[in-house]
């Protein structure tokens, strides 16, 4: 098992957190020890900082990335994986949340899969889930449309673990900056899942509202912005010739004298709406394949939103 007998590195998103971030640093401490070393990610939290002598207490070796402002979880994983990539290049990496929903006690699992030389990463798919019934329906009807409109199954967050190359890979993409997950989908690395257990939080509740779930997934879509233009196109172009036989049959129908009065007109005008519809939805699509590409900063520019760093310790090498 590796982390019997190597370093790793955790990196770890935090936002006004630090009762629940204490708690993981302190199971991290009990159960790795020196083997570990954490990069937390302090998402531009005011009331409840990440307190780095709390690492100090539980003797455990840890970086403390302030950012300027709150960017939201996903960036600041990207960030935290850009750190590790430019300081930390051969250690092998854990993305884990901070509110203990990601087990500790699965880590050793995940870095074991990573020891066959024919996987790069391995992502953490949930056998059982502690969440709500209406969390639940929303994340199945999600997992669904997510498939017919990108051609990809997705069935996994932010718990992973990655090797070396793959953190490096990772840090370049610019889709990791708007979904985690979806960028490993679009990375072509070898990846393999590990079903694992779901922990409840350590304290609070999460501060991730349903909107903020809704517009969490639609980003996930939007890595593939380009898959989804050509579905929607081609359902477009289908649904466009079914409005154009229409038409003709409408035309057919009145100049045979079948059509009853106003029928023609009122048929007419619907599949008119329909058509002009269909191509507006294409083109909103291909101006949100713009959007998406267009939102992530470019090669070493994390570095705009930090703050200052804090260590305790030797990083990893």
């Amino acid at each position: 098992m590796r982390v019997a007998s190597s370093t790793f590195v955790v990196v770890t998103p935090v936002f006004e957190d630090a009762e629940a971030s204490t708690r993981l640093f302190q199971e991290l401490s009990s159960s790795f020890g020196k083997q570990v070393h954490v990069v937390a990610v302090d998402d531009g939290s005011v009331r409840q900082p990440v307190d780095l002598e709390k690492m100090n207490e539980f003797g455990i070796d840890g970086t403390v990335i302030r950012l300027r402002r709150n960017v939201g979880h996903q960036r600041a994983i990207a960030i935290g994986l850009s750190y590790v990539a430019d300081h930390m290049d051969s250690a092998y990496v854990v993305v884990m949340d901070s509110d203990g929903e990601d087990l500790p006690a699965s880590i050793p699992e995940l870095l074991t899969a990573l020891d066959d030389p024919e996987v790069d990463l391995v992502v953490a798919e949930r056998k059982a889930r502690v969440e709500t019934l209406r969390f639940k329906a929303f994340y199945a009807v999600y997992k669904r449309l997510f498939t017919l409109l990108t051609g990809r199954r997705i069935s996994f967050g932010n718990f992973m673990a990655l090797k070396p190359a793959a953190t490096r890979r990772l840090a370049a993409m610019q889709e990791l900056w708007t979904h985690v997950a979806s960028c490993v989908l679009a990375s072509r690395l070898r990846v393999v899942t590990c079903a694992l257990d779901r922990g409840p939080r350590y304290a609070g509740k999460s501060k991730m509202n349903f909107v903020g779930l809704a517009l969490h997934g639609f980003r996930g879509v939007m890595v593939f912005a380009e898959d989804v233009l050509v579905r929607v196109g081609i359902a477009s172009a289908l649904m466009g010739v079914l409005t154009i036989v229409g038409g003709i049959a409408s035309i057919v129908l009145k100049v045979s004298g079948y059509a009853t009065p106003g029928w023609f007109s009122v048929a007419l005008g619907i599949l008119l709406l329909v058509f002009l519809q269909t191509g507006s939805l294409a083109l909103t699509s291909l101006m949100l394949t713009g959007v998406s590409k267009s939102g992530a900063p470019i090669g070493n520019a994390y570095d705009q939103f930090i703050d200052r760093i804090d260590s305790t310790g030797t990083p990893t090498a």
